[in-house]
């Protein structure tokens, strides 16, 4: 067997619109395909023996046992491994239940489709599932648990933290869309000018005061102290020559920790004559070069919570430890606390499994033990220096019996240190009781404190602490989002986005716009490229200056990675032709109106699917939608359009010369079609169609009419507004047009464009596209000769798959099939015959020229087109 790729999708997607984390594996079965596994004798036995956890799989039959009885009936390996990769993440602690397995479009080869939940583990899980297969195929052994070990050390180096995971949640609860803009925890909340950011618990709010304070202990005390909050009598000191005097100042016992540390790093309690206070300067020394030697106050370790200055969750925390029963050793008491199913491996689990390290065995030793000590029963033998669940630590909810006084004093401290989210650390005897009568005192303040003990405290009720961070991110319900239009189709798609923004940008709209030959930004060309794909898409919504995104979404980026967004307001699909068929799984129309329909079905409830009435693959996608539907159609009269303008719906319609929106039967003219540029006095039909859904997502937009005439009169078909689509250079005895036209349906609406021209001579430079099938490049190169009276075959740079000479054939072979007199000329390089027509041209000749990489063919025609008004030859370098 052998992988072909491994894709990941993150987001909406052609195997579910729902589910938007899948890896889809290509697998060759190779010599496989002719091996069921009903026919490898003890497979099933020896899949069952490595994965019981399996009989749970229903598979097709609906039942448990399900998948068991599948592989005894005999099914190929490709579904296996489809359930091994579901079951070896479930037993990593990642359950994932989802899974396809459909044929790839060859013999042999098959799209296995699976769940996951941190993407590089689904990428690993999908090697490993091939290997563990072909294992037991083989009867080989396999170390199924150091699989497993890994896949649980990639999730924890790959996933967000439980404090950002439950911010993340909670904003997906409250349908708030979220990118996460690197590694590590930071994610962006909200779309462009809309967006808010979190680090972990610290927000785009936070104060950056606040923060520095937080950290500088020092400053921290102070402010404190002024303020008449209770805090441990201390000092900060930076050398080891003044570290007995403090302690005699302070007065055991001590607590030393370093002045810029966190989660607990370099902190020694208990400290109770100036040897250990000595090991212990220098371990906080190593953390910061300031170092706070304070009075270590006994009671209970407690942290407070506050958001939005406003206490919303308190927890007793308890290092990590064992209880003696007399017979155990400590490495024993370890390894019994570690079989609470509770714990697990890093973050896994609400509490984390306890580690004997360095610091333990510090710690043991300066009680007299070792791991293999034996402890007395019921004694409470403390494992670590901190409370922290990280470590091993507990936590128990005590929010509802925390005294006002100290509610107040926190909700003050938030305050004083200025911080939107606060960590409050407090060492007391009851915090039922104010700290006054108590005699204990304020620790610590920590910006960005973790949420785990609050979430999942070991004992208590959970809070919800992340709602009031969404709470206070996006008060009244807002969700972040800014208005997205998403248009795909087989042609003119592009021409469609930019004439949108267009209009958006003339009615105030900072509009961000992604299409095949970039990524713009109020009109500013920022990325260039084919940008259609869902990196694009977040390009735009990550755009802190925009306020409304039109993205167009091609088949690539669907079927690679899925839709960059979740959910858009507006989605378009002007037509769907054959384009691109027999690649990456594809070969039918049907299947590439599937991959279309992706975008309508994304479209909010309150939201549009725009779609096409005279295409029946484009009509039927409203079928699967859960939106309201528009249609727009180049004849009035079409009975779809009819049928729902009689049921009041919206709807563009091409009428007696004018572009028109219908709300039921009411019409509103917006335009003649003679005066819109974009259709050059109306000859170019196919920009009318791309007019219509245009018209309609503004007058969806709270557009007015006057706003929708402004826009058309004032986009005008050019290089630099609509490059690549139907650009004309008018020479001084002949005209050059320049055309995106790349498929067979594009090539046609081109050839009726192109019948509208009176030329002396009409010349037509067209190149063979290696994505597409050989009936495509034919049927490209018969439109061409009911086109053209000369034609030129040229080349694109990437021959995508197939050689120069199999392109040239394939277009030849249609041209001759179509019309074999016409006179063909063969030259390779674009700029060679570019540079041929017009330097052969005839006085009132028009030249044609289809291009795939338009920036570089419009640069050449431009420069012909300058020297010609110098006057000079037209010579190019």
């Amino acid at each position: 067997m052998k992988i072909r790729e491994i894709n990941a999708m993150r987001g909406p997607n052609y195997w579910s619109v729902r589910r938007h984390k899948l890896i889809v594996m290509v697998l060759d079965l190779e010599d496989m395909e002719q091996r069921p596994s009903n026919t490898i004798e003890g497979f099933r036995e020896r899949l069952e023996e490595m994965f019981p956890g399996m009989f749970q799989h229903r598979c097709s039959v609906g039942q448990p046992g399900g998948f068991f009885q599948r592989v005894d009936e005999g099914t190929w390996m490709g579904h296996i491994i489809e359930h091994i990769a579901l079951e070896i993440q479930s037993l990593a602690g990642m359950e994932v239940g989802f899974g396809r397995t459909r044929g790839y479009g060859e013999e042999g080869v098959y799209n296995v489709v699976f769940a996951y939940t941190e993407e590089e583990v689904g990428r690993f899980a999908a090697q490993s599932a091939v290997d563990i297969c072909m294992a037991l195929v083989n009867n080989e052994a396999y170390d199924l648990a150091a699989d497993i070990q890994r896949m649980r050390e990639i999730r924890e180096e790959s996933r967000l933290g439980p404090s950002t995971g439950s911010i993340i949640e909670e904003a997906e609860a409250r349908g708030i869309p979220w990118i996460r803009l690197n590694k590590y925890s930071l994610c962006q909340l909200g779309y462009g000018a809309n967006q808010k950011r979190i680090q972990a618990t610290v927000t785009s709010e936070t104060s950056s005061i606040g923060v520095e304070l937080a950290c500088d202990k020092e400053d921290t005390k102070f402010l404190l102290e002024q303020a008449q909050v209770e805090v441990p009598r201390g000092e900060i000191i930076r050398r080891e020559s003044s570290l007995e005097e403090t302690c005699r100042y302070v007065g055991f016992p001590l607590v030393i920790k370093p002045v810029g540390g966190n989660h607990g790093r370099g902190i020694t309690v208990n400290i109770m004559n100036v040897e250990d206070a000595r090991v212990a300067f220098h371990a906080a020394k190593e953390v910061s070069s300031a170092v706070i030697v304070e009075k270590f106050i006994t009671g209970e370790d407690y942290r407070l919570l506050v958001i939005n200055n406003v206490l919303v969750a308190a927890a007793k925390r308890t290092p990590a430890h064992v209880i003696g029963d007399g017979v155990s050793t400590v490495k024993q008491l370890v390894d019994q606390v570690n079989k609470d199913p509770r714990r697990g491996y890093g973050h896994e689990n609400v509490l984390t499994q306890i580690t004997i390290n360095d610091l333990t065995k510090s710690i043991l030793k300066g009680k007299g033990y070792t791991e293999d000590s034996i402890i007395p029963k019921d004694e409470f033998l403390i494992l670590k220096d901190t409370a922290n669940l990280s470590t091993g630590g507990t936590a128990e909810d005590v929010t509802d019996i925390v005294h006002p006084a100290n509610v107040s004093m926190a909700e003050r401290i938030s305050k004083i240190i200025d911080l939107d989210i606060c960590g409050i650390d407090i060492m007391t005897t009851d915090i039922s009781q104010p700290l006054s009568d108590t005699g204990g005192a304020v620790l610590e303040v920590n910006a960005g404190p973790g949420f785990r003990m609050h979430l999942a405290p070991t004992k208590g009720l959970p809070r919800n602490v992340a709602g009031h961070v969404i709470d206070k991110l996006f008060p009244n319900g807002t969700t972040g989002r800014i208005p997205i239009i998403a248009v795909s189709g087989t042609n003119g798609k592009t021409t469609t986005t930019r004439l949108i923004s267009h209009i958006l940008k003339m009615k105030g709209y900072r509009v961000g716009y992604t299409t095949t030959d970039g990524v713009y930004i109020q009109n500013r060309l920022l990325m260039s490229g084919d940008c259609t794909g869902p990196a694009s898409a977040e390009f735009v919504l990550k755009d802190p200056t925009v306020n409304f995104a039109v993205l167009e979404c091609a088949r690539g980026g669907l079927l690679r990675a899925g839709l960059g967004f979740k959910k858009c307001d507006i989605g378009i699909v002007t037509n769907v032709a054959a384009d691109h068929l027999g690649l990456k799984g594809i070969h039918t129309i049907e299947q590439l109106a599937k991959v279309k329909g992706v975008v309508p079905e994304t479209v909010l409830p309150s939201g549009y699917a725009i779609l096409n009435a005279d295409d029946d693959l484009v009509y039927e996608m409203r079928r699967t939608v859960s939106c309201n539907v528009a249609l727009f159609s180049m004849d009035e009269e079409n009975p779809r359009i009819k049928a729902l303008q009689r049921m009041g719906g919206i709807s563009a319609v091409f009428e007696n010369g004018y572009v028109t929106i219908c709300r039921g039967e009411w019409k509103m003219r917006v335009m003649r079609v003679e005066d819109i540029p974009l259709t050059y006095g109306g000859k170019a039909h196919f920009m009318i169609q791309n007019v219509l859904p245009a018209i309609l997502a503004a007058n969806i937009q709270g557009v007015s009419i006057e706003d929708m005439r402004a826009g058309l009169e004032t986009f005008i078909p050019s290089a630099s507004q609509t490059p690549g689509r139907l650009n004309l250079f008018e020479f001084n005895n002949f005209t050059v047009l320049l055309d995106y036209a790349h498929n067979p349906a594009g090539m046609m609406a081109l050839k009726q464009f192109v019948d509208t021209f009176e030329a002396t001579v009409k010349v037509g430079i067209i190149a063979g596209i290696g994505d597409r099938r050989v009936e495509d490049n034919n049927e490209m190169g018969a439109i061409a000769a009911r086109t053209f009276d000369e034609i030129i075959i040229r080349q694109d740079k990437r021959l995508r798959g197939k050689t120069e000479e199999e392109l040239i054939k394939m277009l030849n072979d249609g041209i001759q099939m179509e019309n074999p007199n016409v006179k063909t000329t063969i030259i390779p390089s674009e700029k060679e015959a570019i540079t041929h027509a017009i330097r052969n041209a005839v006085k009132g000749s028009l030249i044609v020229l289809s291009s795939d990489v338009i920036p570089e063919a419009l640069d050449l025609v431009k420069h012909f087109r300058e020297l010609e008004m110098r006057g000079e030859p037209m010579i190019v370098e």
